[in-house]
């Protein structure tokens, strides 16, 4: 469950496979702990911001908070990927975006992604005062 990132944070430090649980004194037997460590509590700060966006990007269309005022699928896809901790199947992706009617063609293309141009999107705001839940239901990739 892509929303228990801080039970998850917990569960690693209690076992002490976190940098910050050797200052908890926890036993000095685990000096090969990878990674680098974050000041006072901040990575449990950090694992609490990520589970509370987890869980609100399923019912508010927090992602495109994020975003820039005009956008391609592609960038939209990869926020979402990067908020959820999840690969999303690109075509499942652009089809469920667009059913949802949460964005909208700008007509305007972009050059910057190196191949063929892309369309922008902007975001649909008027989706708010239509719709109290209006969250993006991610189609999830099989791994």
């Amino acid at each position: 469950n892509e929303e228990l990132a801080l039970q998850r944070y917990e569960l690693l430090y209690e076992a002490a496979l976190v940098e910050e649980a050797k200052r908890g004194g926890v036993s000095a037997i685990l000096a090969s702990v990878p990674g680098r460590s974050m000041i006072a509590d901040h990575r449990r700060i950090l694992a609490t911001a990520i589970a509370r966006l987890r869980s609100k990007i399923k019912y508010r269309p927090v992602v495109f908070e994020l975003m820039p005022p005009l956008f391609t699928l592609l960038q939209l896809q990869r926020t979402v990927e990067a908020l959820s901790g999840r690969l999303i199947n690109k075509p499942n992706f652009r089809r469920l975006i667009e059913q949802q009617e949460l964005v909208e063609k700008t007509g305007a293309t972009t050059a910057e992604t190196g191949g063929r141009p892309a369309q922008l999107y902007r975001f649909h705001h008027t989706i708010l005062d239509e719709r109290p839940v209006a969250g993006t239901k991610l189609p999830l990739a099989r791994a």
